[in-house]
């Protein structure tokens, strides 16, 4: 098959309606800031879409592309990229190119019987489903015995389907050979770390060795009974907090909710001097900035107090994604569903990568700390790990 049979092909069976997903990966060149791209097919306004999700180191950009424009938005990814992932109703194809654009292409048929929801607003298709009963989410009172969402825990139920996608995004990253080391600072009430356990060892069948830890004696001792009720034998619940934890040498995934203030730094930290693969990290109060904040050039908004708090927390947050991926991760900041409805909904996620970092990245980010006469403790922390 030719490069120019491959794009015709492609596209027929994009728009034929058995489409369901695919991703478009392996960029030619080390340079480009485009990671990834995945596919969907989408309907809006009645008129039938590709919708395209362009996956950038810190940033998601959607497009929705036309059945007419399809065959060239193709070519020009798969110019820059080498690899098609795609799922249809009764296969999935994987495609190499080579350098010189020779194809190499596998199918495998399936049975799954999967059919293209169109709807843009479609009614969500969650990884756990509405009406099955999940003997954790029953036990923790969000599923009634026979896997009804209680009324009052619809938007918890969101959320714990939110995660879980970001878990279910991140498999890629985790070893495949070997126990896969977790951590959960602040894991609460543990809604999520039991949501991560079913999803990766039940769902998924991995091994993994799961740790949650948190200060309130009574909540871990609640959720250890939990667990081991459950027979969640790789999941454990420890007191203590993220400085006195020194446990471990190596984790290949650290997840910190709500942690407060320098807590989600020291988090972060020391996730990365454990080199950990996988970062998610939902930040709680931000309160470092704020009494450090100093720029005429902002007065305008700074003066405001109101504003200058979320001002801070915005800049807080982009420091810490900055932080990351000046020693290694490729980082993103994304939109969270916060149980407590409050404006604390965002989410660094974080993949090592190894990237090294430019004088220019170093740079950049060297300005903007001066800009706000900022001292980041994330920054103390990591000290000699950072491009100076």
């Amino acid at each position: 098959m030719q490069f120019e049979e491959l794009l015709d092909e492609l596209t027929r069976r994009m728009i034929s309606g058995s489409f369901i997903s695919g991703t478009i990966s392996q960029s030619r060149t080390k340079t480009d800031e485009l990671k990834r791209v995945k596919m969907k097919p989408v309907e809006i306004k009645g008129q039938f879409h590709i919708q395209f999700e362009y996956q950038f180191e810190r940033i998601l950009k959607h497009e929705n592309v036309t059945p007419d424009a399809l065959r060239e938005q193709l070519q020009q990814l798969l110019e820059r990229f080498k690899q098609v992932h795609a799922e249809f109703s009764d296969e999935k194809i994987h495609v190499q190119l080579s350098k010189k654009f020779k194809v190499m292409w596998k199918s495998d048929q399936t049975q799954s019987g999967r059919v293209a929801d169109l709807s843009h607003n479609r009614k969500k298709n969650y990884l756990l489903d509405e009406n099955t009963p999940y003997p954790f989410l029953v036990r923790l009172g969000v599923q009634t015995d026979d896997g009804k969402v209680k009324k009052q825990k619809h938007d918890k139920f969101r959320q714990i389907n939110r995660f879980i996608e970001f878990i279910d995004d991140s498999l890629a990253h985790l070893p495949k050979d070997r126990t896969i080391r977790i951590l959960d600072f602040g894991s609460g009430k543990s809604y999520l770390t039991f949501a991560l356990y079913h999803y990766l060892r039940i769902e998924k069948g991995l091994d993994i060795q799961v740790t949650g830890l948190d200060l309130k004696k009574e909540v871990i001792e609640e959720c250890s009974r939990i667990a081991q009720d459950l027979g969640y034998g790789q999941l454990e619940f420890l007191v203590g907090d993220i400085n006195d934890y020194n446990d471990e040498t190596s984790v290949d995934m650290v997840v910190t909710l709500h942690a407060c203030d320098v807590a989600t730094d020291m988090a972060l930290a020391r996730a990365v001097k454990w080199g950990a693969k996988v970062i998610l990290s939902v930040p709680c109060c931000q309160h470092e900035l704020f009494s450090q904040v100093h720029s005429p050039a902002l007065d305008v908004m700074l003066q405001h107090g109101l504003i200058k708090e979320r001002f801070a927390a915005l800049a807080t947050d982009s420091i810490r994604a900055e932080l990351l991926s000046l020693v290694g991760y490729e980082t993103q900041l994304l939109e969270f569903i916060d149980m407590e409805h409050t404006p604390k909904n965002v989410l660094i996620r974080a993949y090592h990568t190894g990237r090294k970092p430019t004088e220019a990245d170093s740079k950049r980010y060297q300005e903007f700390r001066k800009l706000l006469n900022a001292d980041p403790f994330l920054e103390r922390e990591l000290g000699d790990l950072l491009l100076k």
